[in-house]
Parts: C-alpha cells; structure tokens; sequence
C-alpha cells in the first residue's frame, strides 16, 4: 500500500470500462492503482507526479477503448490521510461461489471445509475479481474443473484464474501476459500464495509460446479486437473448451462467427453488468445458451 506521498490525484473515470484494462494501457509506472466502485473506475497519482500530459494520454485510451463514446472524467484532490483509509477500505474479501475468496493481505477470513484463499493486493497489474469479466470465469472455474487439467490463461493479469483453477483442482497453469509489470506483480502473487512449478507466468504473446501448446482448458479474459485477431491461435491452443470474456452483449455475434471459422462452436454464455463471457467447444454437439 503506498504511504511515502502526501498527497494524490483521485482520476475518476464515468463507464464501465475494466480498471485492470485502462492501466495495462496506460502502461504508466507512476500510476499507483486503480479499482471500481459501480460504474465509476478509480485510478490514483502522486499529485506532485500528476500532470495534464497523463490527462491526455488518459483521453486517447479511453477512446481506444471505447470509441465515439468517451467517458466522462473527474479529477479530484486526495489529502494522504484520505488516500490510506479509502485504499484500506475499497478492497474488502470477495467471496465467489461456494469454495472462493479472494482478499488483500490485510483483511483476514475464516475459512469453511472445503474452502479456500488467494491473497491478491491490488496493484497497476490489477485483477482482484470484483470486475463482472474476470467474476463470471472463476465462477465458471468452480464448476468445470474436475481435477487433473492443464490450464492456459492468455492475458493472465494478476495470474488469478490460473491460480484459481489450480485451488480447484488443475494439475497446472500457464499464464501469458505481454505486459512485464502485470507478470512481475502475478509472480509475486504466485510466491504470496504458495504455488511452485505448477504455475508458469511468461512475459510475451501468444505465439511466443514454447513448449507445451495444446490445453484442456483456455482461458481468454481480452477484449473484442484482440480475442478477434487471435482467434485462430486461441484454437490451436484448445484442446477442447476455450472460455473467453472481456466483451459487451452487442458483441456477441462477431465474435461467435470468428471462433465458427477457426472451428470452435459456441455452448454456453453467462451475463453480468452489461458484460458477457462464452464457452465454445471443438464440436458442434452442444447446442444452445444458458444465461
């Protein structure tokens, strides 16, 4: 948690953008987090390091992100004191399906039968499952793992779905992310939380991947352009499910017709917040949606 500044620059951002996607962006080291309180994205700078410069470079991803319809931002003043208690406070112990929580390191749980923990403390490579995206694949996770899979997370982020899928029951994980900054904080959230050589982070893109190429399960938190150009390497990889989310309802059909021609089929589709996620499989056997 930063505390060696005074004083700090709340950005507030009016959309339903994903916090995690406008800071990989940005890709600004000075950027000290981000998070998300409904429809409003956080993201914080050293006043002293704040400048009109970011303001602009804020714009121009935004409008990457979302086109013709910019958001609207706010810039406000945060006196130190305020920064430590609303930091402590925005990120509390979020519980996902039956067995899940995931929690910053300050915040303790106790833990059922069954159950279990990924401690995550949110940085610029943020990630801690409150967004609608990453929350719809880990409460799919819980259902689809059976135990044994090999699992590939193609812009892990903060390396929280491969984690998860491994607390599930994965035999191993690989995550691929081009950002180094959102690899170095996933392989310190790998060493927090115990893992080993059951989890493998590389810095790099998807066709940069050596070694073993083909999964049981792939994972695809991405938006709509990128999971459009890298649909049919997304399918080479499946060896039979690939989960993908990252992407708005009036989304859908582009992408269904993208992995149709690469030769994936969709099965399942889930929905929160305005966002969707998909199952697609090898076959064309398993017809129809469930919400």
């Amino acid at each position: 948690m930063p505390s060696t500044i005074s004083d700090w620059v709340d950005v507030r951002i009016v959309s339903r953008l994903d916090a995690g996607e406008v800071l990989g962006l940005l890709d600004d080291p000075t950027a000290q987090g981000g998070w998300q309180e409904g429809e409003i994205v956080h993201l914080y700078w050293p006043s002293e390091i704040w400048s009109h410069d970011h303001l602009v470079k804020l714009r121009q991803i935004l409008r990457q992100l979302d086109g013709a319809n910019e958001p609207e931002i706010q810039v406000h003043a945060l006196p130190h004191q305020d920064w430590n208690q609303l930091w402590a406070q925005s990120v509390k112990p979020l519980w996902i399906g039956k067995r899940m929580v995931i929690r910053p390191s300050w915040e303790g749980v106790t833990l059922g039968s069954g159950q279990f923990e990924i401690i995550l403390d949110p940085k610029q490579a943020f990630g801690t499952g409150h967004h609608a995206t990453t929350r719809m694949l880990l409460e799919w996770l819980e259902e689809m793992v059976q135990g044994g899979e090999s699992v590939l997370d193609i812009g892990t982020g903060s390396g929280i779905l491969a984690m998860a899928a491994l607390r599930l029951g994965a035999g191993r994980a690989v995550g691929i992310d081009y950002d180094p900054v959102a690899i170095e904080c996933a392989q310190e959230y790998a060493r927090l939380n115990r893992f080993g050589s059951e989890l493998s982070l590389h810095c790099g893109r998807l066709e940069e991947l050596q070694g073993e190429t083909s999964f049981d399960l792939v994972l695809a938190n991405l938006d709509r352009q990128t999971l459009l150009s890298v649909a049919d390497r997304l399918t080479g990889c499946t060896r039979s499910r690939l989960l993908v989310s990252g992407l708005l309802l009036n989304q859908r059909e582009e992408i269904v017709a993208a992995f149709a021609a690469a030769g994936l089929y969709p099965c399942r589709q889930r929905e929160q917040d305005g966002w969707l996620a998909m199952e697609f499989l090898r076959t064309q056997s398993c017809e129809g949606v469930e919400g």
